[in-house]
C-alpha cells in the first residue's frame, strides 16, 4: 500500500457544517477554552428512543469481560460529507492504556451499523462534533458505541484506571442508563489522581467534552439499583487528532491519505 504523506491542513472548514441554530450551548467553547472540558445536553438534537434498538445488536467485546462494543473510523471529505474507513483496528500503546488485555494490541471490532451511521441525527452529531474541534477533511475520527450490563458490581474499564485515550479531543455521550448506580465520570489534572477537577454523573443525552491531551479521566464502578433485574449503561465515545504513535502508524497503513497529528 502506497504510503503517501499528506501535510497537515491548517485552514478551517469554510462553510458551517449545519445550516441550523448552533448545535452546542453557548458556554461549551468558553468552558473548553478556560478549563479544557465542558458538559452539555444534546437531547433536543438526537432521538435517543430510536437509537435504543441498535444497542441490542452490539457484539460482546472480546478484550474486556462484561462489555459490548462496535466502532467505526470516520472522516469528512472536502465537501463535508462523512465517509467510513473500513477494517482499520483500534490500537493504544501502553502509555495510554494500563489494561493488559488492551495495551499494545491491535483490537478489531465489528463496525457500527450503516443504518445507524446514516441517520440524520447521527450525521449531524458527527459533523457538529468535528466543527467544535475544527477537525479537518481526511482527519480520522474514531466513533464507538460501548456499554456494560449485568447484575453485580463491575469496573467498566477493567483495570484501565485514570487515563488518557491518546488523542487531543474526546467526548463521551451517554445514550442509555437503566437501573444503574455509580458510573460517574471523573476528570483529573494528573494521572495519579491527586488533583480532581470534577466528578459528574451523565444522564442519557448528556455529553462531556474533554481535551484528552491536557486532562485525565476515569469512571467509577457501576452496579444495579435493584439487584433483581439487570442494569445497562451504554455510551458513545468519539475522539480525534491522535497523539499515540502506535495508533497513528496503524492509521497510516490503512489510510495513506489520512491527515495525522505529528505533534
Amino acid at each position: 500500500m502506497k504510503n503517501t504523506h499528506i501535510d497537515y491542513i491548517r485552514s478551517s472548514i469554510q462553510q458551517p457544517l449545519l445550516g441550523k441554530l448552533p448545535y452546542w450551548e453557548s458556554h461549551v467553547k468558553q468552558d473548553i477554552l478556560e478549563g479544557s472540558w465542558s458538559k452539555t445536553n444534546i437531547e433536543e438534537h438526537i432521538n435517543l428512543a430510536q437509537w435504543q434498538p441498535y444497542l441490542q445488536n452490539l457484539p460482546k467485546d472480546p478484550y474486556v469481560d462484561t462489555r459490548w462494543k462496535s466502532m467505526s473510523w470516520l472522516y469528512l471529505d472536502d465537501s463535508g460529507h462523512i465517509n467510513t474507513l473500513h477494517d482499520c483496528p483500534m490500537a493504544q500503546g501502553g502509555k495510554y492504556n494500563d489494561a493488559k488485555t488492551m495495551a499494545d494490541k491491535l483490537r478489531h471490532y465489528p463496525a457500527l451499523e450503516e443504518e445507524f451511521l446514516q441517520r440524520e441525527d447521527v450525521q449531524e452529531f458527527v459533523k457538529a462534533w468535528a466543527d467544535l474541534w475544527k477537525i479537518q477533511p481526511k482527519e480520522p475520527i474514531l466513533m464507538q458505541i460501548n456499554g456494560v450490563k449485568g447484575n453485580q458490581l463491575l469496573d467498566p474499564l477493567q483495570g484501565q484506571g485514570i487515563h488518557q485515550d491518546g488523542s487531543h479531543f474526546l467526548s463521551i455521550l451517554v445514550i442509555n442508563r437503566q437501573n444503574v448506580t455509580g458510573g460517574s465520570n471523573s476528570l483529573y489534572s494528573d494521572k495519579a489522581g491527586h488533583h480532581q477537577i470534577t466528578e459528574t454523573t451523565l444522564a442519557p443525552g448528556e455529553v462531556i467534552h474533554i481535551k484528552d491531551n491536557e486532562i485525565f479521566h476515569n469512571i467509577t464502578r457501576v452496579e444495579p439499583l435493584n439487584n433483581k433485574i439487570p442494569f445497562e449503561r451504554f455510551i458513545i465515545i468519539i475522539n480525534s487528532r491522535f497523539n499515540d504513535p502506535f495508533q497513528n502508524k496503524v492509521l497510516r497503513q490503512h489510510f495513506p491519505e489520512a491527515v495525522l497529528n505529528n505533534g
